[in-house]
């Protein structure tokens, strides 16, 4: 949305670019996702194997070494990554989605994100017994970054040198 946000006054492309930003974000996540832990879980897997080999059992010892570890589950994480990616890019979709000014418009976005980046920080410091400042600023800034970023280059590009 700010990349867009950055060339096209249109509160209507804005949107469009969100909600096409939510739906190829949330699929790259999940798919991403999907293939990084399916990979881990094959290591896992791969790993106990040989450690089998070097003791006589065979497949039914395979099995109940399966079922005592807690092996990653690919389409969990798969289902995790592309809720949590959706809700994050629902906030400024939705922030933005009534806003008819520009100006205002990129303001609110920028806001209700960075208070969501707060919020997320300090969720993630809460759940993984962190400090909490440490985590809130490198959240907020990770996503003024990300965001500078992409109006900055989008706005370079300039609607002109696409057309």
């Amino acid at each position: 949305m700010m990349g867009v946000g950055a060339v096209k006054k249109d509160p209507k492309a804005m949107l469009l670019a969100g909600f096409a930003g939510l739906v190829s974000g949330a699929c790259g996540m999940a798919i991403g996702e999907y293939v990084a832990v399916y990979t881990q879980y094959d290591v896992e897997i791969g790993q106990m194997k040989r450690d089998m080999k070097m003791s006589v059992g065979g497949e039914k010892d395979l099995e109940m070494e399966v079922e005592k570890r807690t092996l990653p589950n690919p389409l969990q994480a798969t289902l995790a990554s592309a809720v949590s990616f959706s809700i994050g890019a629902l906030i400024p979709l939705l922030s933005a989605a009534f806003i008819e000014r520009y100006m205002t418009r990129v303001i609110v976005v920028v806001a209700t994100v960075s208070l969501a980046l707060l919020m997320f920080g300090r969720v993630v410091a809460q759940l993984g017994k962190t400090p909490k400042l440490k985590s809130h600023v490198r959240f907020l800034l990770g996503g003024w970054i990300a965001m500078a970023i992409t109006f900055g280059l989008t706005k370079l590009l300039d609607t002109s040198a696409l057309m």
